[in-house]
Parts: C-alpha cells; structure tokens; sequence
C-alpha cells in the first residue's frame, strides 16, 4: 500500500489494502517513511515517548517550506512534544472537565434539537446536520459571536486537507490562505477578550489567556487547533455513523430508545469507520519492524483505520456488533497523546446519533459523495429522505 499512488476505488473500500499492510507488517514507502497497520504496533508506538515523537519540524519543512502552513502545524498540540504539549495539554484538560461537558450538555442538546427542527424531508445530513454541531460547540468554547462564525468550517477543512500525503499546489495555497485569515481574526478576538474576558469556566479561549503559559503565537495556533481537531473528526463520526446504522438495520433497530445500544453503536463506529485514519511518529532511533530496518529520523504512517479492524484484537473485526465490551479502538490515538476531548465528541457523537433516531426512525439514505481524503474518513454529502 503506497500512500502517494492509491488504487482506484481506495476512498470507497480501503479494507482490502489495510489488509495487506497488516498481513505485511510494515510497508516502506517510496520516500523512505514507513507504514504500520497492526493494532500492537500502534498502540506500543503510541505509549513509547521516548523512542517515537510527535515533533513534525524535520517532516513538514520541505512539505511547507516557510508558510503559514508550517508556523501552524509546528506549534499545535497535536505536533509536539513536551513542554509544548504539556503547557497545552494541562490549559485544555481544565476546560474540558466533567463539570464543564455537564454544562455544556443542555446547549447541545437545544443545538441537536434546533438543527433536527430544520431539516427538511429530503435532506443533505451533512452540511444540515453533522457539521454544524461541532462548529457551533466549539464556536460556544471559544465564545466566537454567533453571525462570526460562517467561515470556521471553511478554514478548517482547507487547513486539514493540507495535510494529505500528496499536497496538490491548490490545497497548499488553499491552506495557507485559511491559516493566514483565520490568524488575522483571532487576533482582534484575542484583544477583545483581554479587554473583556469571559467565563473561564466555560470560555476556553479566556482560560487559555488566563493561563499565561502561552506565547501569543501558541495561543492563536492552538486555537486554529482546537477548532480543526473538534471539527472534521466529530462532523465524520456523526456521517459516518448514520449512514453506518442504515445500512444495518439490526444495529439500527437495537438503538431504538436505548441509550447504551447507541452509545455502543458510536464506539464500534469509531472502530470501523474511524474518522481520523492516520497518525504519525517519528522514530528517534534506529529500529526494525517487521524486517524493515527504520533509521532514526524516519516517518512513519500509522494507519489507524486497519488498526481497528485487526482481527487479532476482534473477532469478526469486519462485522458491526454492539456487544464488544470496552473499547480498545486507536480512534482517539493513545499514551500521552490520546485526545484530550474525546469525552466530547463521544457526547456529541452519542447525542447527536440517539436524537436524530428518536426524531426519524425511518430514515432512509440516498446517496453520498465521500470525501476524497486518505487522512480522514467522512462523506461531503449524505443524503437521506427522513420519513
């Protein structure tokens, strides 16, 4: 599986391809990075700190060269290594505790409740439903106006889609562009909330001020982050798992008014269809997997979308069943590193999947149109007649 020359039909069914890669162990990639599939392989790279790290400056200078893109993604949390990732880690660990999800709660419910109330009967689940609910909850943590939040989305996906492993010129300029805008109006949101900081409690951007652990550029790119992190991944998760539950009508019919069928529907979701399928490490020093000699400095892909269906963690890894106990999937990455808002978007995930059921138990899907992404997996369209 080379990831810089997919096959034909790969975004469509992936499955057969990750496979391999697992049955290979490691795959080494035309650049000299390499691949690993194996859910052992990913989870002990993920708890080793020291012999693997998330610090992208040597991968992604030649990706970026001296742009927007490369300031960005070289101060966000998800690139770095402590103390970065710690001073980071710790401000948005505090926002995102239980007593501050259970706040939040009633205002996500209002916001599934309102969406759900304006979809029409033949409708894209997508761009009506699954994408707003992320952008308007992570809109409500940084406190950003309501009629200022139109182009989140917008700047977010051309910032992610510019992490693809072929960065087309379009994508690269696209990116650039939306780092560079979004920039520009944290700025001014910043001085604004200096000037008049809000709830800590619940305003994440006034408690990372507040903080003073963060440069001013550390600050602005963690809130590109914030955003960027919460979004495409919470917005794939909802897609995914509607249109997942439709072709299962089992799994479906056993969500019906029950809360922890749902809540198991989502975790086996995450597993199959993870909506992040990529991670990536790089080795600090030399070592061997699976045969493959890898010197230190090199990358590696680690792809999680196989990880979760290997089936020497799962039975029937390729079968959605929601009796499988406790997660074990990587959706959320792991060691230090795991999501810090994971205990969000499963909330999200579960709220927004449990109340479009209850509203429209004979939904019925009519066509999509997949993102055409090898680092995330999602649909750009879902379309459904909600009976």
């Amino acid at each position: 599986m080379i990831l810089t020359a997919l096959p034909p039909g790969f975004h469509d069914d992936p499955w057969p391809h990750y496979a391999a890669a697992r049955e290979a162990g490691a795959v080494r990639q035309p650049d000299g990075s390499v691949l690993l599939a194996r859910h052992a392989d990913l989870s002990a790279i993920y708890r080793d700190v020291a012999g693997y790290r998330s610090d992208k400056r040597e991968v992604f200078a030649p990706k970026y060269g001296d742009a927007p893109l490369y300031a960005h993604h070289t101060t966000s949390l998800v690139f770095n290594d402590p103390p970065l990732h710690t001073r980071v880690r710790r401000v948005l660990t505090g926002a995102l505790t239980p007593r501050a999800l259970g706040r939040l709660r009633p205002r996500l419910e209002a916001l599934v409740d309102g969406l759900l109330d304006r979809l029409d009967e033949e409708a894209d689940l997508i761009e009506g439903f699954a994408a707003a609910i992320p952008v308007e909850v992570i809109g409500d943590l940084l406190d950003v106006p309501r009629d200022e939040r139109g182009p989140l989305r917008g700047w977010s996906l051309a910032i992610l889609g510019a992490l693809e492993p072929m960065l087309t010129p379009a994508q690269a300029a696209a990116g650039n562009a939306a780092v560079t805008e979004f920039l520009a109006y944290l700025r001014d949101l910043v001085a604004l909330r200096r000037a008049a900081p809000g709830d800590p409690e619940v305003d994440v951007l006034t408690r990372l001020i507040a903080g003073g652990e963060l440069s001013e550029a550390e600050l602005l790119h963690n809130c590109i982050f914030i955003l960027n992190a919460g979004h495409e991944t919470t917005t794939n998760l909802i897609g995914n798992a509607l249109w997942l539950l439709d072709r299962h009508p089992a799994a479906r019919a056993a969500c019906a008014g029950d809360g922890r069928a749902v809540e198991a529907a989502v975790e086996e979701v995450l597993r199959m269809e993870s909506p992040n399928q990529f991670g990536n490490r790089q080795a600090v020093r030399d070592c061997v997997w699976h045969g493959v000699e890898v010197a230190a400095g090199t990358d590696l892909h680690l792809c999680i979308g196989a990880a979760n269906r290997d089936g020497a963690v799962w039975d029937d890894a390729d079968a959605v069943r929601l009796d499988r106990g406790a997660p074990r999937h990587l959706a959320f990455a792991g060691g230090p590193h795991v999501c810090v808002g994971l205990t969000l978007a499963r909330m999200e995930g579960r709220l927004a999947v449990e109340r479009f059921l209850a509203r429209f138990p004979s939904y019925a899907v009519t066509g999509t149109r997949r993102g055409a992404r090898v680092r995330f997996r999602g649909f750009e369209r879902l379309e459904a007649r909600l009976g």
